[in-house]
């Protein structure tokens, strides 16, 4: 299944009780299919991952794939500090089901440029799923630099990277390197559109969540390179994006889905919810009618 376009990295809702939320999760997979978004990753970090037992990783995961029913690709998170247990819940992702498995750089350990390749290499070599790298140093602590990327986009199983930073000259950097078999996503919203007009074949959306049928808008303008819709798109959108920054993700996107009644605010702690106040009212000011006026 192609993996291109506007991907979304969707929220993992908590009941009253701080258990998985089934219904919910149902919801916000609909929201997203009938919104335009043309792939998931289940269990990410807008997934909360790192809040999730083995157990209800499984069930997320498999929940997904058996709803989804390969209408769009359902992309599931397994990356960890260890290349072992990177390896093993990767493997994991397979046997339930994933179309592909974006693996993030090992966080915490800060490992080299050299250490980086052997990781990436060794989970390609030992998984038969394809892999999408991710690369996030603001979570991590550490930054796969592009000479790295292409050390490591021809090798077997390998079919892209997710890149979080957004800086020209990131974005021109991974440009060089896409081919077929290999996609450039961008994993920034807000520099999202300039990547793909500037050659990335999609991104792995945040805001998406909230807001999937204006994102898949702008991803379609991006990637034609219509540069005036996506000037009329991302005029839109800015308001929204700027409410999210209010606090680190997934956050803002829980109080979004909450107030869009599709499901509850709920996190893990030591997340916790975004309390009343300014924040929350100009989030609520802002995505209740763009909501309302790009629904599918």
């Amino acid at each position: 299944m192609e993996i291109a376009g506007s991907l979304c990295a969707i929220a993992t809702p908590f009941d009253a009780d701080g258990a998985l939320d089934f219904a919910a999760f149902e919801r916000l997979l609909d929201h997203q299919l009938a919104g335009g978004t043309q792939g998931v990753v289940v269990a990410g970090s807008t997934g909360e991952a790192h809040m999730l037992d083995e157990r209800e990783y499984e069930r997320l995961l498999a929940f997904a794939v058996a709803h989804i029913a390969r209408r769009v690709p359902v992309i599931a998170g397994s990356g960890e500090a260890a290349t072992s247990k990177t390896v093993a819940l990767t493997r994991r992702a397979q046997a339930l089901g994933a179309d592909a498995a974006l693996v993030v750089t090992p966080y915490y350990v800060r490992p080299t440029q050299d250490g980086l390749r052997r990781h990436f290499g060794e989970v390609a070599e030992h998984c038969d799923i394809p892999i999408i790298m991710y690369n996030v140093p603001s979570r991590t602590g550490c930054d796969m630099q592009p000479e790295t990327v292409a050390a490591l986009c021809d090798a077997a199983g390998i079919v892209g990277i997710k890149e979080a930073v957004g800086t020209p000259e990131r974005i021109a950097a991974l440009v060089q390197l896409r081919r077929p078999g290999f996609v450039y996503l961008s994993g920034d919203d807000g520099s999202a559109a300039g990547a793909m007009l500037a050659g990335a074949g999609g991104v792995v959306s945040v805001v998406n969540n909230l807001v999937p049928t204006l994102f898949r808008r702008l991803c379609d303008a991006a990637l034609a390179g219509d540069r005036a819709a996506v000037g009329t798109h991302m005029a839109s959108l800015e308001p929204l994006l700027d409410a999210i920054n209010c606090a680190p993700n997934p956050i803002p996107v829980k109080a979004g889905l909450a107030e869009l009644g599709l499901c509850r605010d709920g996190l893990r702690l030591p997340l916790l919810a975004l309390a009343p106040g300014p924040a929350r009212t100009q989030l609520r000011n802002v995505l209740i009618p763009l909501a309302g006026a790009t629904t599918p």
